[in-house]
């Protein structure tokens, strides 16, 4: 019998990552990196439904069109496959942009691809005059990704105890907020 060969997953640089604007092709394969209840709401937050489907992806994107969206929604490609999804809820009014949704394809994670990526997602809200906060809200339990919003210059601002139930469970939800004040000069162009 012979051996299985290992293939070691190949390492993504900074200029092989692109962002686009979120396509209709980019859904194919959204929902498969939610395969659990969790999952899916560690992602989508308590109102999102499992499994996520075509016609809830699709409210989503209806959000995006207009003069002023209610959301702007991103995908990571590295050699033309997505690799990561990321979505902004706008507050046009008060200058407050909540990113929300964001997720590696499963195929990409470990290769220190979040950090790349939603740099250039906070880049392109702060690129908006319009907008002078960006705020999200993170599961406590969630270590990765708090490290990466920290990694970004967010700070925590507070935690909203028992805040969803997911089954038996109920979860902590942390808040962070980043500021155009806070980033450093030349951070935006």
């Amino acid at each position: 019998m012979a051996n299985p060969t290992f293939s070691a997953p190949t390492i993504v640089t900074k200029t092989e990552l692109q962002i686009e604007n979120f396509a209709e092709d980019h859904a194919r394969e959204l929902p498969t990196w939610f395969p659990t209840l969790r999952s899916l709401i560690q992602w989508g937050g308590p109102d999102v439904r499992f499994p996520l489907d075509k016609d809830q992806i699709e409210a989503m994107v209806a959000e995006t069109t207009g003069r002023q969206p209610k959301r702007w929604i991103f995908s990571a490609l590295v050699r033309g496959v997505v690799a990561g999804h990321a979505q902004v809820a706008l507050d046009w009014q008060n200058g407050v942009a909540r990113l929300s949704r964001v997720a590696i394809n499963p195929s990409f994670r470990g290769q220190g691809l979040a950090l790349p990526f939603l740099t250039l997602v906070v880049r392109r809200v702060f690129a908006v005059a319009a907008f002078e906060r960006l705020e999200l809200n993170v599961y406590t339990f969630n270590a990765a990704a708090i490290r990466t919003y920290r990694g970004l210059g967010f700070i925590e601002e507070g935690i909203r105890r028992s805040s969803v139930k997911v089954g038996d469970e109920r979860w902590d939800t942390a808040i962070y907020g980043l500021l155009r004040s806070d980033l450093p000069k030349g951070h935006v162009r």
